[in-house]
């Protein structure tokens, strides 16, 4: 499993407080109305929808608020400003990229957090497009090992149209063409497989390596832009070492 993944696991297991899941769930609200309002309001018509339904019950979200960000994304609801996804691009310390993806509904605001935090770390802001170019999109899934045949997982993968599939003592992963998403996730479905991630992300074409102390720098920064409420997720180039992986850990 890459760093990244493990680090996902790290702060998965560490972010249980009360505090971070209403943050989850105000984060999960947005992406549920964002896909009601591209797609309708039907989960069975409405793929988008219906993956963003799924991850928030996996965080046991009340249905309420489910229902509700469904209906505010159709417009039954007309409470709040509009939600609109956008991604913006920067450096953090030591020229490590990052793509930061975000669910907003003040522009203005969720740029200059986003410029704050980057520029007092010692980082920056980016032109649109001169950071992206060194990311790759695609489809990733993540699922528990245990108790799981992994031959029966290639199996479905490569059907579904994957091109790599590992597994190690947590996890087995699955990397397909962004096109190949809703083609999988419907085969582990209805395998009745749990997935711990299911999601189009961003992967560089290349990690740069730092020292220790750099990296942790680094993944410090990165987790204060995803503290920020506005942020969905963030993307980026580091390559992160067992070491620093076993520091954070610690």
């Amino acid at each position: 499993m890459s760093g990244h993944s493990k680090w996902a696991t790290i702060k998965r297991k560490k972010g249980a407080a009360d505090a971070k899941r209403g943050q989850l769930f105000t984060r999960l609200a947005r992406e549920i109305a964002i896909a009601a309002r591209e797609g309708g309001g039907d989960l069975d018509a409405n793929f988008k929808l219906r993956i963003a339904v799924d991850k928030a019950r996996a965080e046991n979200m009340p249905k309420e608020n489910i229902d509700r960000a469904i209906k505010r994304g159709t417009g039954e609801d007309k409470s709040g400003g509009e939600i609109e996804r956008v991604t913006y691009e920067g450096y953090a310390p030591h020229g490590i990229a990052v793509m930061i993806e975000c669910l907003t509904e003040n522009r203005n605001r969720t740029v200059a957090e986003i410029r704050h935090v980057l520029t007092h770390a010692g980082g920056n802001m980016a032109e649109v497009g001169s950071v992206a170019w060194q990311f790759d999109r695609i489809a990733y899934f993540a699922i528990p090992s245990a108790g799981v045949d992994y031959d029966k997982v290639f199996e479905w993968a490569v059907e579904g149209g994957a091109n790599d599939i590992t597994q190690d003592e947590e996890t087995i992963e699955i990397i397909a063409p962004p096109e190949a998403f809703r083609a999988i996730n419907e085969l582990l479905q209805k395998a009745k497989l749990e997935t711990e991630d299911a999601e189009l992300r961003m992967v560089p074409k290349q990690e740069i390596g730092l020292g220790l102390e750099e990296t942790l720098k680094v993944m410090r920064v990165i987790e204060e832009l995803e503290d920020l409420d506005d942020v969905d997720s963030v993307y980026t180039n580091l390559l992160i070492s067992e070491e620093a992986l076993a520091a954070l850990e610690a």
